[in-house]
């Protein structure tokens, strides 16, 4: 395990759920689901059965870093990677892995959202060490790409060579969001997984691929690799980062790159992007009112979910709705809108 590393990426704001999430109490540091512990809690827990605690990085933006010091004790200063400004995944990622190459040249890097949910989490660990021996002997890009059971057009899609009958796949193609009618098309040709964004790789392939798909941003974040690890590193990133190209890891290196492979991965998975992933989540059985942190009373009143801060709620002749209510704000929307909670709190803010 000496040289397996984690990167956490925190540092989104998670608008779909508000009003729970906010700018200021975002997704990650949420316990959406009454687990008793916040995503990145448990994110941080799952990746320290296969990476030393000391060796888990938490790549967020600046003004998080208060929070993951108190949600994450174990982790210490060196091990909070802060974006001085938000510039997408691409130059984060780059960031975390000049960092950690400078304090070892041989790791390998887990790369994981903080905000998804995984069961069946020794599926998991599997799929990782596997990743983990593959990328330590070849200079692979890899990711994890989920068993698709649905033609879900909120995912991306990761189409892979079928001509090997090796576990791990060549990665032919990303497809970002796709209508219903190509995502019917993905499932019926069987060789397609929902990108996840969970990512494997060493640090020395993952900086040669930015060296030669993204020169302009790898020079920049070159300029005096004495820096890093530093006192002098705080300085070094707040005047170089704001110059670097706002992109994604996949855009920017993913989709281009030759030696990208996916392993198509055994765990349960959801990225709980909306309230309504939230309540399949937690549903057993069908037209089930799901219910976190409040008592209900419900009359002829089906398939919701109810969250509070402990209130008593009655529901009368009220079916497939998400009602949401906070110290200050209170949401009561169907389900099938979730995807319109962001354009609202938009519209609040303004």
């Amino acid at each position: 395990m000496e040289n397996n590393y984690g990167i956490i990426m925190a540092g989104g704001i998670g608008s779909r759920f508000w009003p729970e999430s906010t700018a200021r109490m975002p997704k990650q540091f949420l316990d959406l689901l009454g687990t008793g512990q916040s995503f990145i809690q448990q994110t941080f827990e799952r990746l320290k059965k296969i990476i030393p605690a000391k060796q888990i990085y938490i790549l967020t933006n600046e003004r998080y870093r208060d929070l993951i010091k108190m949600q994450l004790p174990e982790v210490n200063d060196n091990q909070i990677i802060a974006e001085p400004v938000m510039r997408n995944t691409a130059p984060a990622i780059l960031y975390a892995a000049k960092k950690i190459y400078k304090q070892n040249p041989e790791a390998n890097l887990l790369i994981a959202p903080s905000d998804h949910y995984i069961g069946e989490e020794d599926k998991f660990i599997d799929n990782v060490q596997t990743a983990f021996s593959a990328t330590a002997q070849n200079d692979w890009l890899m990711t994890l790409g989920i068993v698709p059971n649905s033609p879900n057009t909120g995912y991306g899609y990761i189409q892979y060579d079928t001509s090997s009958d090796d576990k791990i796949k060549k990665v032919l193609r990303f497809t970002e969001k796709p209508d219903l009618q190509t995502a019917l098309s993905f499932l019926n040709e069987g060789n397609y997984l929902w990108n996840a964004g969970i990512f494997i790789w060493r640090a020395k392939s993952i900086l040669e691929a930015f060296k030669n798909l993204l020169p302009a941003m790898y020079d920049k974040m070159s300029q005096d690799d004495r820096v890093y690890n530093t006192p002098e590193e705080n300085i070094f990133i707040k005047e170089v980062f704001p110059q670097l190209e706002n992109i994604s890891i996949d855009y920017g290196i993913l989709e281009k790159a030759p030696n990208v492979y996916v392993l198509p991965a055994d765990f349960v998975w959801n990225d709980l992007g909306a309230w309504n992933a939230v309540y399949e989540q937690l549903s057993t059985k069908p037209n089930e009112n799901v219910v976190v942190n409040s008592q209900i009373l419900a009359d002829n009143s089906y398939g919701n979910l109810v969250k509070t801060n402990g209130k008593n709620v009655i529901l009368k002749d009220l079916n497939d709705y998400v009602v949401v209510d906070t110290h200050d704000s209170l949401m009561i929307i169907p389900r099938k809108a979730d995807q319109k909670v962001k354009a609202y709190a938009e519209k609040f803010k303004s």
